[in-house]
């Protein structure tokens, strides 16, 4: 199976935002999945896992079973660049979702900021367009540093089945408030199954990658 192009923006600093396609073209599709990494420009591992996991499709095309798995390997490419949780904006996009608990006041030099309006974005709005146009059956996002499984919507039993694979425990909730979150925006309000697949802190993004891809087969397939 070949991964497909699907399509392309630029950021403010005109690096490239690609959302990419794995469809067994062999089976009827029935539900689609998505899964995106690097949220924050300072968690790059989730990108590393999402490439090892499209290389591993390639090879053998049954792991996505009869779903259509989209990828955003890197949300936020100008963060990764500098390094920095937030983007080249200093918006924090994982608040700055329109959600109804959202607030812009941690301050724009908090690394919490979720700027003035939801949505202000345009890597939060590529996102919120493909679930609008793709309205994906279930979500996981790769972040770090808690080593958990947590989840938004209902996403339980996937969270306790992913959690069996990877040894990583469930935990509902983050520990601290999460306003203009992406589970708040999918999970919560849209009812969409979310999964928020943490690594630990400082891992190895190889170490990481065989700790977690039976888990992440088991997300992407039937």
């Amino acid at each position: 199976m070949k991964i497909e192009l699907v399509k392309e923006i630029k950021s403010l600093n005109n690096n490239t935002i690609q959302l990419l396609k794995a469809e067994n073209a062999n089976r009827e599709v029935l539900s689609t999945v998505l899964v995106i990494g690097v949220f924050h420009g300072d968690e790059p591992e989730g990108e590393y896992l999402i490439n090892k996991l499209m290389e591993d499709i390639e090879q053998n095309p049954e792991l996505t079973g009869s779903n259509r798995v989209l990828f955003i390997p890197c949300l936020n490419p100008d963060g990764k660049q500098a390094g920095t949780r937030v983007n080249a904006n200093g918006i924090d996009l994982n608040r700055n979702f329109p959600t109804r608990n959202r607030t812009g006041n941690n301050g724009k030099d908090s690394q919490f900021y979720g700027g003035e309006e939801g949505g202000s974005e345009i890597e939060t709005r590529f996102v919120m367009d493909i679930i609008a146009e793709y309205k994906p059956a279930r979500i996981l996002t790769i972040h770090a540093p808690y080593k958990v499984v947590n989840y938004d919507g209902p996403a339980e039993k996937i969270a306790e089945n992913m959690s069996k694979l990877n040894g990583y425990p469930v935990q509902v909730d983050i520990g601290y408030p999460t306003p203009g979150s992406f589970g708040t925006y999918a999970g919560k309000e849209r009812a969409i199954p979310v999964i928020t697949l943490e690594l630990p802190e400082d891992c190895i993004p190889e170490t990481a990658w065989l700790d977690n891809k039976k888990a992440l087969y088991y997300f992407i397939g039937d």
